[in-house]
């Protein structure tokens, strides 16, 4: 199942790293602050998910292309309104005269609605933006789809859902036939909803859908990272639709349940609160982060205990 790690030590600005399992590909979830992210781990990865571009969550973009750049490799970038025009801006800041245009290329993926994404790409030496499409899917890839809710933080603030594809596994207990092509075959039209496809083992033909039965369906793991978010309905509302039943997220915690009214002004979550949104959500685990920089240890087990009473409802 995907792996996510948190690279970020308290004190810092937050950044995720998510790990897919058997595979060198990494996704990347904000740019801040990251101590224990390394090198290796950042020149693995092929797409940045930003939630929002204030500057705990995006300050370390310029370190993450500093080691991308050179690799030839197409890396997507997602993120919230004029997520383009500031990755632009970020890169032309700088002198590039060295470097050739084969060496990266961004595409850009803007978030303007849940069915509306702008698709910019963006390459060296002189960073010029090309707009290339507009789509309504996000990401997708061999490995997962990409869902995500457009949450109120004073300005957008995207939540991302990160969902493995489904699998099919056959049941050899279960089958008296000797192991061959045929179950690939078996597993692709059971994929394909293909009843009537012809599967022949040994010298016999069957109908696919009369051996549908050695298959069993493995819905794919839910990985949830919520950033930034003000708590009011609409937020909830946005939430409980993307991420019920979700196996795993992590989810802003910004305040201390004492220090709700500074999150209400600064548009933030607080202890409880997130806590008790999972729970709602029935999501299967969840995990307090991102913790306001005031705090020190002692608060953060603060914070996780109120959550997590919220969370289990004890």
């Amino acid at each position: 199942m995907l792996q996510a790690e948190i690279k970020s030590l308290l004190n810092e600005d937050i950044s995720i790293l998510i790990k897919v399992p058997n595979s060198a590909k990494h996704y990347l979830c904000d740019c801040g602050e990251a101590s224990l992210l390394t090198v290796k781990e950042v020149q693995s990865v092929s797409a940045i998910f930003i939630s929002h571009t204030h500057i705990d969550h995006f300050s370390n973009f310029d370190g993450i292309f500093r080691h991308q750049i050179g690799s030839g490799e197409k890396i997507v970038i997602c993120g919230p309104k004029n997520i383009h025009q500031q990755v632009e801006a970020r890169l032309k800041s700088y002198t590039w005269n060295l470097i050739d245009e084969n060496a990266i290329q961004y595409e850009i993926r803007e978030i303007i609605s849940k069915e509306e994404i702008n698709i910019y790409k963006i390459r060296p030496p002189h960073w010029n933006l090309e707009f290339v499409k507009t789509q309504n899917f996000l990401f997708e890839d061999e490995y997962v789809n990409v869902d995500f809710a457009i949450l109120d933080h004073k300005t957008d603030s995207i939540a991302y859902l990160f969902k493995e594809k489904d699998s099919v596994t056959f049941n050899e207990n279960g089958s008296e036939f000797k192991k061959g092509k045929w179950i690939s075959e078996l597993k692709t039209a059971f994929e394909n909803n293909d009843l009537d496809k012809e599967i022949q083992i040994e010298e016999t033909v069957y109908k696919a859908s009369d051996l549908f039965h050695f298959l069993t369906k493995n819905e794919g793991y839910k990985l949830g990272v919520i950033m930034d978010h003000a708590v009011c309905e609409d937020n909830y509302e946005k939430i409980k639709t993307v991420f019920k039943n979700a196996d795993m997220v992590y989810i802003e915690t910004f305040y201390k349940d004492e220090d709700q009214e500074f999150a209400k002004i600064n548009y933030h979550s607080f202890a409880s609160a997130s806590g008790k949104i999972m729970n709602e959500c029935e999501v299967k685990e969840a995990i307090p982060i991102h913790f306001s920089r005031r705090y020190v240890e002692s608060d953060k087990l603060e914070i996780e205990t109120a959550f997590y009473k919220a969370f289990r409802g004890n």
